[in-house]
């Protein structure tokens, strides 16, 4: 059994990006999207015109939370070989319920990836007053061009 991250939240917080599950190198480093070829933190920021990227995760995670963008997972824990969703099985998904009454000004969801949309709906349906938005997965299992991700995801930021 592998266990998810607690949220990055705030009371700031507007924008709330999910994923599905850390994969082996982030559990490894307990950091979001640490694997070295995941695009995600070179995707927000250059969104977010702020490079060079911070080596160090508090910093990156300042940054978000600077922006009233916080960082979460869909899932709390799951069966996985590897670090693809597709191997996701026996999951329990995060109590989004308890996290959407103690920070209510979150109004836009943009899920990093389609599983990670998938599990969303699944267990939670669309909630009434929650834009989504469904971007490609950053990792690098998804062989999408950085140039055509960084298109796509700036469209949840505008």
């Amino acid at each position: 059994m592998i266990k998810s991250f607690p949220p990055f939240v705030n009371s700031q917080t507007k924008i709330l990006i999910l994923g599905t599950m850390p994969g082996i190198a982030s559990l490894e480093k307990q950091e979001y999207y640490a694997h070295k070829r995941n695009h995600f933190w070179k995707i927000m920021y250059t969104l977010l015109d702020n490079l060079p990227i911070a080596e160090i995760f508090e910093e990156k995670i300042q940054l978000l939370q600077a922006n009233n963008i916080g960082l979460w997972d869909v899932l709390e824990n799951c069966e996985r070989k590897g670090s693809l969703d597709i191997h996701i099985k026996n999951q329990k998904e995060n109590d989004f319920e308890s996290l959407f009454r103690e920070f209510p000004e979150i109004t836009t969801i943009i899920f990093n990836g389609k599983e990670s949309h998938k599990y969303f709906l699944k267990k939670f349906g669309q909630i009434k007053g929650i834009t989504y938005y469904v971007m490609p997965s950053t990792s690098p299992a998804n062989t999408m061009s950085f140039d055509n991700k960084l298109k796509i995801w700036s469209t949840g930021f505008e």
